[in-house]
């Protein structure tokens, strides 16, 4: 098989993934907050973070060897590495000695089509650094794939330079994922592009691909991208997702039709089945096409995480 889903041919080496492991606490409400006093949720706790979130989603997926390292908190790691293991990944987990795990607070409206806002303490992930890596973690790697948010701290950042330059080295191909509009602008779109040079695959949502060029017009976007990197695939939500190279947009892929329950991970699923389609030597395209239809099973379910 070839780019079909879970269960596909086998991967062309392992993919590793260097990102962020939180806890989730996930609030669905209906309708606005009510300040001063209580608003009714379904309150649960889950594991989450970008990072293994797209890693347990590449293993949902069919990719048989998916490593993640990432950095927590004592007081989760167990937690963590047995919901990673449980998933189909191996945690190569840095136990941080004084900062706790991250948390994400995600409050969902389920009256407004599931959209989420995050309340965020990256914790321990922004702890994660270059004394973390070792080029040996890239022995029977195939692909390499960040999750924007390592370049929010300066330890993160010489982290990703790092791992780029071995992973070049070793002619490994390496992805990224901006991860956050909010932090984009924080970071600032020049040093985030400058950071960016390199890669081979970059996987922006439409409103990340917008604010790195400035163009509205998702399309534009995404194709003035394909400009700096070889390959662009846009997360388009609804409407799918574009393929871009070459400073031209190539492939429009339609959506899977879903009901939302809670958007939360949708990008990172999209990500997760984008890649393990990719790594067995599908063309981009069905990769994008998987990468649709693990959004569209992600938004139907409650937290981040491919159920089991």
């Amino acid at each position: 098989m070839s780019g079909t889903g879970p269960g596909a041919t086998a991967p062309r080496g392992a993919l590793l993934v260097v990102g962020d492991v939180i806890t989730d606490v996930v609030a669905r409400h209906r309708g606005a907050l009510a300040s001063g006093t209580d608003t009714g949720a379904a309150i649960r706790t889950v594991p989450g973070g970008a990072g293994a979130n797209v890693a347990c989603w590449a293993a949902r997926w069919g990719c048989t060897d998916v490593r993640l390292l990432g950095r927590v908190g004592a007081d989760a790691a167990g937690w963590h590495a047995r919901e990673l293991t449980a998933s189909g990944v191996r945690p190569l987990l840095v136990v941080d000695p004084s900062a706790p795990t991250g948390t994400v607070i995600c409050l969902v409206d389920t009256a407004a089509a599931a959209e989420r806002t995050f309340l965020t303490d990256s914790g321990a992930s922004l702890r994660i650094g270059p004394g973390d890596w070792s080029d040996t973690l890239l022995d029977g790697v195939g692909r390499l794939h960040m999750s924007g948010y390592l370049l929010f701290s300066e330890s993160g950042r010489a982290l990703v330079g790092v791992a780029l330059a071995a992973a070049r080295e070793r002619g490994v191909p390496v992805s990224l994922d901006p991860a956050s509009t909010g932090f984009l602008r924080e970071l600032g779109v020049d040093r985030f592009l400058s950071l960016a040079e390199g890669l081979d695959v970059l996987l922006p949502s439409s409103a990340e691909a917008s604010l790195l060029t400035g163009l509205p017009d998702v399309v534009d976007a995404a194709a003035e991208l394909s400009r700096r990197v070889p390959l662009v695939v846009v997360k388009h939500g609804a409407r799918g997702a574009l393929v871009a190279r070459d400073g031209a947009v190539h492939a429009r892929v339609p959506a899977w039709a879903a009901t939302p329950r809670d958007t939360t991970g949708a990008g990172d699923a999209f990500t997760g089945a984008f890649l393990a389609t990719l790594i067995t030597g599908a063309r981009a395209e069905e990769a994008a096409a998987q990468g649709c239809r693990a959004g569209a099973t992600a938004v139907e379910g409650v937290g981040a995480r491919p159920s089991r």
